[in-house]
């Protein structure tokens, strides 16, 4: 059989294998997946057992939590919204903010259209798009009763916002998670998907003070591909974004100035040094480390990724970059830090998370500092955060996919310093227990924590003794 260019480079990568991470929680994290030790060893007690919990301000029942944590439901779909909209589905990647004296979370929503446009269908006033029904909402929330004081659309005539991230300068990141566009594609089956007005698959910024829907800007320079998340680094602004395909590329933003997007910059794939094209997606170990290095995308909105999803992945790969399988969330350390998840990477598909942290201009050092040993333990990792002033990392699970040895049960998750899993919440709501969580953020002074059920298309504010963890 002939192997093509891009086989070939991914035969010449999977040989050779990263060097031993160096740190003690992970480290021993590491000795354990390789020993294959009893899971409960790798389990922390965390906040204690899970109980099926009512929330505070309508008495129903979605999340089982620890003892002593609390939830009100905001934003339900269908609900009208302070501007007249009703609340678009499908809530997704979010950002908590905030504004004087409130908070602000600004969500994006995942809806597909059917992958064909539809006109009218735009969820506010200024759309980029008019046939598409994406977009975010931004809820208005009193910080003291956790309820929402106002609600409107901020983001219109986008599609697929999956997730994004939040910039140190007060705005959200949307990231469109398709490369549709005017072109028809039509697949095996026949079906026709695109036709769109306007090409789709880029970054939209949204400022948390606005208080009606944004012009929308399609930040073209960050590139065209299925966008998942992104994460800043508040010491450069360099901007870290992943991509959500089964042949995924990690990316970074150098904008020309600081804060000003649109004005444009380079984007740039990340590279193994000493190893073309290498294959990360499985055949690794926990606590493995790489030198990584930055090339540059020549044409980041190239025309071809009307037909092709993959066209910005495929300039990289040609100059030898490192492939990930579905890369989703993105977060950003006080130390510029960058965690990420590969949500079936591993050998048993059930999840990575990778740290990239720089150390110097063009160079970094990337750790898989966690892959799943068990679907029980952790199962498909999505949206991520840390607990403000705390080395907890709160992982979102997306793990409905049955037919890859997925379970049908989906949790938050805790991973604590010490490199060990705590459960931290459960999806128990009724007809929609595979239904994934999505867009977990804390309010900035670590009270709060803002969660999604994706198909519930409802939105949680959870609180309780946060420093009651145990390792």
């Amino acid at each position: 059989m002939m192997i093509n260019r891009r086989d070939f480079l991914f035969k010449m990568g999977i040989s050779t294998s990263g060097l031993a991470l160096g740190f003690s929680g992970f480290q021993r994290q590491a000795q354990a997946s390789a020993t294959q030790v009893d899971l409960a060893a790798m389990r922390s007690y965390g906040f204690g057992q899970l109980i099926p919990t009512t929330t505070q301000n309508t008495g129903e029942t979605f999340l089982a939590l620890p003892k002593g944590f609390k939830y009100n439901v905001l934003g339900k779909v269908g609900s009208k919204m302070s501007d007249g909209n009703k609340t678009p589905p499908s809530h997704d990647g979010m950002a908590c903010f905030q504004v004087g004296n409130e908070l602000r979370l600004i969500r994006n929503h995942e809806v597909s259209n059917g992958k064909t446009p539809k006109p009218g269908v735009a969820i506010g006033p200024n759309p980029y798009d008019e046939t598409a029904a994406g977009g975010t909402t931004t809820l208005v929330i009193n910080p003291k009763t956790r309820e929402v004081i106002k609600d409107f659309v901020s983001l219109s005539g986008t599609l697929i916002n999956c997730a994004g991230g939040k910039t140190p300068w007060g705005s959200w990141i949307s990231c469109e998670e398709t490369t549709l566009g005017q072109a028809i594609r039509t697949n095996k089956a026949g079906k026709k998907t695109g036709g769109y007005p306007k090409p789709h698959g880029y970054c939209f910024e949204v400022f948390a003070s606005a208080n009606a829907a944004v012009e929308p800007v399609p930040l073209k320079a960050m590139g065209r591909f299925k966008h998942e998340a992104a994460a800043v680094d508040k010491n450069t602004g360099i901007i870290y974004l992943t991509e959500d395909a089964e042949t995924a590329g990690f990316y970074r933003f150098l904008p020309k100035r600081n804060q000003y997007l649109a004005e444009g910059g380079t984007l740039q794939m990340l590279k193994l040094k000493n190893k073309n094209a290498f294959d990360a997606r499985s055949g690794l170990k926990a606590g493995q480390r790489f030198t990584a290095s930055w090339v540059t995308i020549d044409n980041p909105d190239p025309v071809a990724a009307n037909i092709d999803e993959g066209a910005v992945y495929k300039q990289g790969l040609l100059k030898g970059t490192a492939t990930f399988a579905r890369l989703e969330g993105a977060y950003s350390d006080d130390y510029g830090r960058i965690y990420f998840t590969s949500t079936n990477g591993g050998d048993n598909q059930g999840g990575q998370i990778w740290r990239y942290e720089s150390n110097g201009k063009d160079e970094g050092i990337l750790t898989l500092i966690f892959e799943s040993p068990s679907r029980e333990l952790l199962d498909m990792p999505d949206n991520i955060c840390f607990k403000p002033n705390s080395d907890l990392l709160f992982i979102c699970e997306d793990s409905d996919y049955l037919g890859v040895s997925g379970t049908s049960e989906n949790y938050m998750r805790i991973l604590s310093p010490n490199g060990k899993m705590a459960d931290f919440a459960k999806n128990i709501a009724n007809g929609f227990q595979t239904s994934e969580f999505a867009g977990s953020t804390f309010s900035d002074d670590g009270k709060t924590l803002f969660v999604n059920l994706q198909a519930v298309g409802a939105t949680f504010a959870i609180w309780g003794d946060w420093d009651a963890f145990k390792m």
